[in-house]
């Protein structure tokens, strides 16, 4: 006897697509060793969608998606009601605000949530609530592990603690794998704007990269991790302390990196500055006691923020019973592999296996 999910997989570029391939190269491990059954019984691209209540053949998904009919959020919506399949999970791994939309009427009709996408959990506080509320009524699950930190153990972690009675009172992080690779290679040798574009050629940034200089992405991740750890906090609520001037981000893309190179003399000066202190530059997201900021900061040899290479996250947790050593959680914080593995991971822990 199998413990059966029924998965409805939306959106399949780098994160679903590699979801899918560890889906099929794990499936019969699963079934034997836990007795676990993953169907695959839709499958979502921006433009088309399939259905099938037996199983999709994961080998060959990409060929039936190509040859099936158009589809939209709404019509992938009544599909997956109209299916009425039991112990169904719809996996967001879009980016899609029109998709997130769709979470709160799959809820209602007992659909579990895997979200990727950061939008529904860093809405409105009111949004949020409804969500986790229902889900909590309906006894079924609404996880986004893969918001903050990719494949971290940040929220899981952030809801044992309080499910055991402790209290979360401050975090400290880096949770911009973009933001930590900007600062850990601006030198003499190359300058801000070319570590912008360094980072865009390299894949880390956004196709825009204004979503990660004007703190955006930051800013949604802490506004989750607050209000998982027990706060009422909106984007809004956010002191926001950025390094690029505001006029930067109002003009078309092809004006900023025109004029980004404007911003290096002075880069270049505070840099020196900090070389010389042996200090170093990390974009810091706090909570305090639930108020809530972002900034550009420097931090000494001794901070644990100091040595963080690469495009990795860092999360430090103060809570009552970690008070005097905060807890530390490091590691990838991007990467298609490592959020498609926290995504499973999410999926597999609905089946209590």
């Amino acid at each position: 006897e199998y413990k059966v999910l029924n998965l409805f997989i939306c959106g399949i570029g780098t994160v679903g697509g590699k979801l899918i391939e560890q889906i099929r190269s794990q499936y019969d491990n699963l079934k034997e060793h836990s007795r676990l059954k993953l169907n695959v019984v839709g499958v979502a691209s921006s433009h088309n969608a399939i259905y099938s209540r037996d199983g999709i053949d994961l080998a060959h998904y990409k060929e039936q998606l190509k040859a099936s009919e158009p589809s939209s959020p709404e019509k992938l919506r009544d599909t997956i009601l109209s299916m009425n399949i039991f112990n169904a999970v719809f996996v967001d791994c879009t980016a899609s605000k029109e998709i997130a939309a769709l979470y709160q009427s799959l809820l209602d009709h007992n659909v579990s949530i895997v979200a990727a996408n950061k939008i529904a959990a860093s809405s409105s506080y009111d949004d949020y609530a409804r969500l986790k509320e229902t889900a909590l009524r309906r006894g079924i699950k609404f996880l986004f592990e893969t918001n903050v930190g990719a494949g971290l153990p940040i929220i899981g972690t952030i809801n044992d603690l309080r499910n055991s009675g402790d209290r979360i009172l401050k975090i400290e992080a880096v949770l911009s794998g973009t933001l930590n690779y900007i600062f850990n290679k601006i030198s003499a040798n190359c300058p801000f704007s070319e570590t912008v574009k360094c980072a865009k050629e390299e894949g880390y940034s956004e196709p825009d990269p204004r979503i990660d200089l004007s703190g955006t992405d930051v800013i949604r991740k802490i506004v989750i991790l607050a209000r998982e750890a027990g706060y009422r906090v909106e984007q809004e609520d956010v002191d926001k302390h950025l390094f690029v001037p505001d006029y930067f981000f109002t003009g078309s893309l092809e004006d900023f990196w025109k004029h980004l190179p404007e911003l290096n003399a002075d880069f270049e000066e505070k840099r020196k500055k900090l070389e010389a202190e042996g200090k170093r530059w990390r974009f810091i997201a706090t909570m305090d006691h639930g108020k809530v900021s972002v900034a550009l900061r420097d931090v000494t040899q001794d901070s644990p923020f100091y040595n963080l290479e690469g495009s990795n996250n860092i999360i430090l947790l103060t809570t009552e019973r970690y008070k005097e050593y905060p807890m530390l959680i490091q590691g990838y914080g991007a990467g298609a592999s490592v959020t498609a593995a926290g995504v499973f991971a999410n999926i597999i822990s609905i089946a209590n296996v």
